[in-house]
């Protein structure tokens, strides 16, 4: 089984700062793309970023320049750092990590529970 802890959300302030964090753990063999989505109220879950094990990625329009995907793969664990918060990127953030099990199957996708980004003065 596979499990996917997120943290780091919270309140913050416009032009502050935050990173998530998200952590996989159990039976993992690899890891072959990870991505963040957000949810806000009254409108459907977009995606913010993603990124393949191999480093490349891709950002909503929105957020380039601001949001920085990265992978431990060490620690299976994907961040996202979010620079000059504005309060449209007020949401629940989610992760979503598509990996291999070892000795099982592979193109696995698992989704974190959602963490509150609250940006406001």
């Amino acid at each position: 089984q596979v499990q996917l802890v997120e943290s780091g959300g919270g309140l913050v302030q416009p032009g502050g700062s935050l990173r998530l964090s998200c952590t996989a753990s159990g039976n993992i063999a690899s890891i072959n793309a990870v991505g963040w989505y957000r949810q806000a109220p009254g409108k459907q879950r977009e995606l913010v970023a993603a990124s393949t094990s191999g480093g490349i990625t891709t950002y909503e329009d929105s957020v380039k320049g601001r949001f920085t995907i990265s992978m431990d793969n060490v620690k299976n664990t994907v961040y996202l750092q979010m620079n000059s918060l504005k309060p449209e990127d007020t949401a629940v953030y989610y992760c979503n990590v598509d990996l291999n099990i070892r000795g099982g199957a592979y193109g696995n996708v698992y989704w974190g529970q959602g963490i509150q980004v609250t940006v406001s003065s």
